[in-house]
């Protein structure tokens, strides 16, 4: 699931990147904003999920995978698009436009 906060005054938007799945005991946020280097998402025990946020540049759009438990790709089943990757599968993609 993934929840934007736009700023007035800046020019960038907070994303906040949740996933939740009962089998899941690691996740792990990979993007094209960031080479698709892992961020390692915290768990919440509160929502029972792991979340993380990033800052991204406004009005952008950006690919972007979760990584379960090292060794499965999965997309955000609430993404704002859909792209083929050149890995046969699609990515994820949030665009930080208002």
């Amino acid at each position: 699931m993934l929840t934007k906060k736009f700023f007035k005054t800046k020019d960038e938007t907070e994303v906040t990147f949740e996933f939740n799945r009962s089998d899941v005991t690691s996740a792990s946020l990979v993007g094209d904003f960031n080479g698709w280097q892992a961020i390692e998402m915290k768990f919440n025990k509160k929502s029972k999920s792991f979340k993380t946020k990033v800052r991204l540049p406004k009005d952008g759009s950006f690919h972007f995978r979760y990584l379960l438990n090292n060794t499965e790709w999965e997309n955000d089943y609430q993404a704002d698009q859909y792209l083929a990757n050149e890995f046969g599968s699609e990515n994820s993609v949030v665009l930080t436009s208002p």
